[in-house]
């Protein structure tokens, strides 16, 4: 079990390190520049393959350290 988890530790960091910059346009904001934070923006292509594998990966790390506390 605990390799399970260690194996998808590593995979979501380098998932989420793969992802693209978000957070870029959230330090625009609090910097004065552009508001385009907001814009509805669509993930497509791999952006879309990348975030619902995070997604996937996170979901499956908490259910499974879920269930390891109870087993244990």
């Amino acid at each position: 079990m605990e390799t399970v988890l260690l194996i998808i530790s590593i995979l979501l960091i380098i998932i989420v390190l793969l992802q693209s910059g978000k957070a870029e346009s959230a330090a625009q904001i609090i910097s004065g520049g552009s508001s385009e934070l907001f814009t509805q923006r669509k993930e497509r292509g791999s952006e879309l393959v990348i975030s619902r594998l995070t997604l996937l990966l996170g979901l499956s790390f908490f259910l499974i350290c879920l269930i390891s506390t109870f087993i244990s």
